[in-house]
């Protein structure tokens, strides 16, 4: 029972660690197909570049980050390797200890064998069925030569039924075998491609030392040139704050100026209606004040009434009720009904009376509130609502459909000149050609600037923010034009290296911030 216990544990347990196993295999096979899709886009991307941007950082970049992707799909290799081993090993295993239980299966069987064979009476069935001494001695033989007989088939279809698992395990060995065989020719392919990739990339980042004298004078003149983008860029969001900042005074002044006349005027028309509801407002206080006097009369009569009758009653119980006494407490009883009926009367008439000023009291307050909203409207008052741009801050569109961040904002080493800091106000993104710039929030063109190289520039104003768009081939907007969101500015022109791409930078007021704190990437 032990041992078939154990046996029923190792199976489990082995059945366990191949599941887990080919799972993780599996995800490191989707892995490397994800990976593999990556390295064929930048082979695209590449293959698209290669000839107009070579030496461009975008390019530099774009291989090395294939070479890292190769390098990843290499490791993960190494570890589906190792997956396979560990199954190769396990099956063999399982195989030997497959081989120990047949082994011992077919030792039992021998031995059945060999004492049915010693065991005359068993084989010949019908003398060992016959010389029993009875029907029911015979009866019970023949079950006992039944129950050997099945025993015996059993054996024989366990051992046979080791021998099929056995043979299974050694297929699916060799299977892993074959599969690790494949591997390790994929992977060795991987290696060549990754030594020749590396051996490429050493080319590139010579070729760029080659051209320093070349590369570092144009990268300087773009500097310069940036620089004196920034100069005009500071200059014009100073002078749109500026006026700005002259036309909100002027603004408010009128705006002071109107919010003035409109109360002069709402203050002469809520006189108006004072008078006029003043007479009104009498009328009803009169009303009011006899409602009182009268139901204060009523409550006292009914009050009265109602003690006469209580008297009444009092003293028609002392004494012996006569027709006359019950004529009078009759006649009582009526005229205190009477009096609460008249009482409840002016209670609701009072009720009726402060209701009436009450409403009139509401009419008056709302037709002044009204006399001073049309008074505001009729003086073109009005409230300005403010750009929105901050409250959608990392949630605005990218400025173009498809792009390589290739330079971050502030200051950045370059990735191949280390006597080189390049100081960026925005993110330069590399783009396929043809590419078109959008305006990622709604907002008006401040200014359309032409740069020194040849390139535009466009600036685009949302309220205190600005989004500044350079190093376009050619602009389809104009100064003072309304855009939206997704509005195309311009076409991505190419830059000193051959590369086509876009500077981008968000500023608030005159300061630039990072972009990719307020567009989704």
């Amino acid at each position: 029972m032990i041992k078939k216990f154990s046996f029923l544990i190792g199976i489990l347990v082995f059945g366990l660690h191949l599941a887990q196993t080919g799972g993780k295999k599996e995800q490191l096979q989707k892995q490397n197909a994800d990976l593999k899709k990556q390295i064929a886009q930048i082979n695209t991307d590449l293959a698209k570049t290669r000839s107009e941007s070579k030496l461009s950082v975008a390019y530099l970049d774009n291989v090395n980050k294939k070479l890292a992707l190769r390098e990843k799909v290499y490791n993960n290799t190494q570890k589906e390797k190792r997956f396979i081993e560990d199954e190769i090993y396990l099956r063999q295993l399982e195989i030997n200890r497959q081989n120990r239980e047949l082994k011992v299966l077919r030792d039992n069987y021998a031995k059945v064998l060999v004492n049915a064979y010693k065991n005359k009476g068993v084989q010949n069935k019908v003398t060992f069925i016959l010389s029993a001494k009875n029907m029911g001695e015979a009866l019970r033989r023949m079950q006992y030569l039944k129950q050997y007989a099945d025993y015996q088939d059993k054996k024989a279809a366990e051992i046979t039924d080791a021998a099929a698992q056995i043979k299974r395990s050694i297929a699916l060995k060799q299977n892993s075998a074959k599969e690790k065989a494949n591997l390790l020719i994929n992977q060795q392919k991987d290696l060549t491609t990754i030594n020749a990739e590396r051996a490429q990339k050493e080319q590139l980042v010579a070729d760029f030392k080659k051209n320093e004298v070349k590369l570092t004078g144009e990268l300087r003149q773009k500097q310069t040139q940036s620089k004196a983008l920034e100069g005009q860029i500071r200059s014009i969001i100073a002078e749109e704050i500026r006026i700005a900042k002259a036309e909100e005074e002027a603004r408010k002044k009128a705006e002071a100026e109107k919010i003035r006349l409109a109360k002069i005027a709402a203050e002469r028309e809520k006189a108006r209606i004072e008078a006029e509801n003043k007479a009104r407002a009498e009328a009803l206080e009169r009303e009011r004040l006899a409602a009182e006097a009268e139901a204060r009369k009523a409550a006292e009569l009914a009050a009265k009434r109602a003690e006469e009758e209580r008297k009444r009653n009092e003293e028609a119980s002392r004494a012996e009720a006569t027709a006359r006494d019950e004529a009078r407490k009759v006649a009582a009883k009526k005229a205190s009904d009477e009096a609460a009926a008249r009482a409840k009367e002016a209670s609701d008439k009072l009720i009726a009376a402060r209701a009436a000023e009450a409403a009139l009291a509401k009419r008056k307050e709302d037709e002044k509130k009204a006399a001073e909203t049309k008074a505001m409207t009729n003086f073109g008052v009005s409230t300005v609502a403010g750009s929105n741009f901050a409250d959608n801050k990392g949630r605005m569109g990218f400025p173009v459909e498809k792009g390589q961040i290739t330079h971050r904002f502030g200051v950045q080493q370059h990735p191949v000149y280390k006597n080189i800091k390049e100081e960026n106000n925005g993110i330069k993104i590399a783009v396929p050609s043809g590419t078109r710039a959008k305006s990622v929030f709604p907002g008006t063109v401040s200014s359309v600037l032409a740069n020194s190289d040849g390139t535009k520039t466009v600036m685009v104003k949302h309220g205190n923010y600005f989004t500044i768009y350079s190093n376009l081939g050619s602009v389809s907007v104009s100064k003072g034009q309304q855009v939206s969101a997704g509005t195309p500015v311009g076409v991505v022109g190419q830059d000193f290296d051959g590369s086509y791409t876009l500077d981008f930078q968000v500023w608030s007021g005159t300061t630039p911030v990072d972009p990719l704190g307020w567009v989704s990437y």
